[in-house]
């Protein structure tokens, strides 16, 4: 099944099927870069409430919100405001804010590097309201990695390990309305691939998410809400040995009246423990295919250079 020109992949527990599904899902990801992931068990109701706090937040003060701006957590936690990222090797920075929410540890967990979540204490049930959002996202990722763990020949628990304590991040997204003058450069994202694993995106409240596609031409993707779209990041891609390839994806500025709304989004970037190291494959390299990364790389190192590359950290 196809929905605006993207494959639709319906990941509802069935173990007889799931063969299918990881082959799917690798040729998927080998030759078109983006599906559409369904019957994936996200309640509804748990992701408006998601959205409609989110709106909250962004409608904060800009002084209320540039207090959890912190200049040692950029990138990582808290709020991003306009101006500050900027694609790799572009150079105009994007028109969004957002805010970053990482994992909640337990009593029992210690993770090296770890950065606390900043909850706004403005919006008293914030919290309560996106956290299990993230836990939800989280469960529906690993699903999905078991099932391009069987495809690329690794044990189906291959990644669990890797993400169950890993720096998997929800993004709570704004694009503002546009500015009569504005930069004529500058996007609302601007083309990029994404650091990590793989990437889980809700149905964003206006279009403008585009997929290049390999003849060169942009694919627009819009779905229902009940569809989450799904890409694979540059980490999988170079533990992959580019079996698995990263998309270039962007936002375009929407026309004319359209301009005038705000667009809200929530991608889930799924990272794995920091200190996992990623190394190629055995799996996928073979003659016809050597190996494009023989230098290993930890995700922390990995993500610690891109969030330099996209100015989301200061320069050394």
């Amino acid at each position: 099944m196809t929905i605006n020109n993207i494959p639709i992949i319906d990941i509802s527990a069935d173990q007889k099927k799931d063969d299918y599904l990881s082959h799917s899902l690798g040729e998927i990801f080998q030759n078109i870069g983006v599906c559409g992931i369904a019957n994936h068990g996200l309640s509804p109701h748990l992701v408006n409430r998601a959205l409609s706090i989110s709106k909250k937040l962004f409608d904060l003060p800009e002084a209320i919100k540039k207090k959890y701006s912190k200049p040692h957590l950029i990138g990582k936690r808290g709020y991003i405001g306009l101006g500050i990222e900027t694609a790799k090797d572009y150079q105009v920075s994007d028109l969004k804010e957002f805010w970053h929410i990482g994992r909640e540890l337990e009593t029992s967990q210690s993770l090296v590097n770890h950065t606390p979540n900043l909850w706004p204490i403005e919006l008293s049930s914030f919290q309560s309201e996106v956290y299990p959002l993230y836990e939800a996202l989280e469960k529906i990722a690993e699903r999905i990695l078991s099932l391009l763990a069987v495809y690329l020949k690794l044990p189906v628990n291959f990644f669990k390990p890797q993400v169950n304590e890993g720096n998997s991040v929800l993004r709570l997204l704004h694009y503002p309305p546009l500015k009569p003058h504005q930069t004529p450069a500058a996007l609302r994202a601007a083309p990029h691939e994404d650091i990590n694993l793989i990437t889980l995106l809700l149905e964003a409240t206006e279009p403008g998410l585009e997929f290049l596609q390999k003849d060169n031409t942009w694919l627009p993707v819009t779905v229902s809400s009940d569809i989450l779209v799904m890409n694979v990041g540059d980490m999988m891609q170079r533990l992959t040995n580019g079996v698995l390839c990263s998309t270039t994806h962007r936002v375009i500025n929407p026309i004319g009246v359209n301009g005038h709304r705000s667009r809200y989004a929530a991608p889930f970037f799924v990272h794995p423990k920091e200190d996992f190291l990623i190394q190629t494959l055995p799996s996928c390299i073979h003659a016809n295919r050597p190996d494009q990364y023989p230098d290993a790389i930890t995700a922390h190192d990995f993500l610690s250079e891109r969030l330099l590359d996209n100015k989301l950290t200061p320069s050394p």
